[in-house]
């Protein structure tokens, strides 16, 4: 099972593109993506996993009411994301075969639904492992010089924006899931041990020509459908110890974020907040105005997270974002 769920910074930043009156004139020649069920766009139909959202409900909302792969009800962020910086309307799954790198060369997505930044996650249910997603990363570098040239090929590498959104599954299918890893490592342990993997992670992208990066943290966790369910003594509430441990992650995947931003030239990572926005909506929705949540039953019985309309009372978050990545920000006047 997997726990998905849209992140409140990829959320906000899907909003301000997209609802608002914000017209975006970027210098962002694709959009490519590597992360977990958060942001996958269908590469899990392809492998030899149990993990996937190929079925109805999924892709109830999508065009043609087809499910994708895509482990929500229609589109998921970085589809929006890539529409509103004038590219195509959804970002293709690099293993899906009804694409090439034609279709790759604005925009490709390398994320599988369960993964995580340590390998033993991604084996919990023969998922694609993080550093495998680097090496389809590699190959469509490959694919890409050939198609365009290296010149062209060189310049989409280095302007791209690139969504990274991972980690629940760390914590939640492989940490609390197996007694051997709380008895080698306490929680602060396995925390530092992802912060190295996450940095080695992003070295590697940098290294390959990655410059301008989302970095999504963790959510509420606790609060995952799945997690308050299973929470009988807490009575069905939010699993706090869960999102103490969400929040400690996060704080050091910020100053992670602050020490490449000064170190590596050239690069510039925005730390996308994913827990604080979120846990405030839960904890108090009526301070955001209205929204409607689903939550989609899979067939081994874990409930899947998705946003079908969101409305936000303020939404001048994230501008710095847009200030990050854009040319030309005609309005920051947001409209509902």
């Amino acid at each position: 099972m997997a726990f998905t769920y849209i992140s409140a910074g990829l959320l906000i930043l899907v909003l301000l593109l997209t609802q608002g009156s914000i017209l975006v004139k970027a210098k962002v020649p694709a959009v490519i993506v590597f992360g977990d069920s958060s942001v996958d766009t269908g590469n899990n139909n392809v492998i030899a996993t149990v993990l996937k959202s190929n079925f109805h409900p999924y892709g109830r909302d999508f065009e043609g009411g087809r499910p994708t792969g895509r482990f929500c009800n229609g589109r998921v962020p970085p589809d929006f994301i890539s529409e509103a910086f004038g590219l195509k309307p959804t970002i293709p799954a690099y293993l899906d075969p009804a694409y090439n790198i034609s279709d790759f060369a604005s925009g490709v997505c390398f994320a599988s639904a369960g993964t995580g930044y340590d390998i033993v996650t991604s084996s919990v249910l023969n998922v694609i492992p993080l550093l495998k997603e680097l090496e389809y990363f590699q190959d469509y570098q490959n694919k890409l010089r050939a198609y365009v040239g290296e010149a062209k090929a060189k310049e989409i590498v280095t302007e791209a924006l690139y969504l990274v959104s991972l980690g629940t599954n760390d914590f939640l299918e492989n940490y609390y899931i197996f007694p051997q890893r709380r008895a080698h490592l306490s929680p602060t342990q396995f925390q530092d041990f992802l912060i190295g993997l996450a940095e080695n992670f992003l070295r590697k992208l940098y290294n390959l020509g990655a410059r301008k990066f989302s970095l999504t943290g963790l959510p509420p966790m606790g609060c995952l459908p799945l997690e308050r369910t299973t929470n009988f003594p807490g009575h069905h509430d939010c699993v706090e110890e869960y999102n103490n441990v969400a929040l400690e992650f996060n704080g050091k995947l910020s100053s992670l974020a602050i020490k490449l931003n000064r170190e590596l030239p050239g690069i510039r990572i925005l730390d996308a907040e994913a827990f604080k926005i979120f846990d405030q909506i839960i904890r108090k929705p009526d301070a955001y105005g209205k929204f409607y949540l689903s939550f989609l039953e899979s067939t081994n019985g874990s409930s899947f997270l998705c946003v079908h309309h969101f409305l936000f009372d303020k939404l001048k978050l994230f501008l710095d974002f847009l200030k990050m990545f854009s040319t030309t920000i005609k309005s920051t006047h947001i409209y509902i």
